[in-house]
């Protein structure tokens, strides 16, 4: 099952990838302007794993309630 973090932080890691291509392309024809890129996809980038993590850190905390809740009901 995929939550919004997951499906958000994927979607930011496939644009940071995108643009760290776009940069390298734009560096392999002199352009100035390849660096911007560069920044916007290593943070995009980032910004995808850190969403990936804290759903992973959801789901396991989700789970360890619903475990405890179902404990203290018995």
């Amino acid at each position: 099952m995929i939550n919004k973090y997951m499906r958000r932080g994927l979607w930011f890691i496939l644009i940071g990838i995108a643009f760290n291509f776009l940069g390298y392309y734009l560096m392999e024809g002199d352009e100035f302007k390849y660096g911007w890129a560069m920044v916007i996809g290593t943070v995009a980038f980032g910004t995808g794993f850190l969403f990936v993590i804290y759903s992973l850190m959801r789901k396991m905390d989700r789970k360890a309630l619903l475990k405890d809740r179902s404990e203290t009901e018995e």
